[in-house]
């Protein structure tokens, strides 16, 4: 079964909704970076910060205490399961593009690699080793670069008739 470029072919309505739901599904993505923004400062020592507290900084604006076990587990639990259904669907959307093969299999497995390595990392930053926040960070961007080139490519080509 051929299914490169099969997403020229859907008929108008399905476009219609798969367009829709890339929209909402990254107004949803992004209002949660801007979290993680707000929460974090979107840097190592705020990742840091965020999960291990700042208790010993005297000078910190906001205080914050270290994460419990409690609360790790379910932000691991409920991002993971969460992200990985996200971007199961994206994928099987990037699945229908007309994109070269080898760029098509990276969007497609490299942001469920990012949800492990992310979450997984802030549970082992959590846990001490604190060198984890780069990793956290780097797979974090990754993420995020393949999300936003995966939603480009499909409402581009959602918009193109076939070559």
């Amino acid at each position: 079964m051929q299914i490169n470029g099969l997403i020229y072919s859907l008929p108008k309505e399905i476009k219609i909704l798969i367009g829709v739901f890339i929209i909402v599904l990254s107004i949803g993505f992004f209002s949660g970076l801007l979290f993680v923004g707000e929460t974090s400062s979107a840097n190592p020592n705020g990742i840091e910060e965020q999960y291990l507290g700042n208790e010993h900084d005297e000078d910190a604006e906001v205080m914050k205490f270290k994460k419990s076990e409690q609360e790790m587990l379910s932000l691991v639990h409920s991002h993971v399961l969460s992200m990985s259904i996200i971007f199961f669907i994206l994928a099987l959307i990037v699945s229908i593009t007309n994109i070269k093969k080898q760029l098509k299999t990276f969007l497609m497995v490299e942001p469920l690699v990012s949800v492990i390595l992310t979450f997984g990392g802030l549970y082992f930053l959590w846990t001490g080793l604190i060198w984890m926040k780069y990793i956290v960070m780097f797979s974090g961007t990754l993420m995020t670069l393949s999300f936003i080139l995966s939603v480009v490519i499909i409402l581009k080509q959602l918009l193109q008739k076939r070559l």
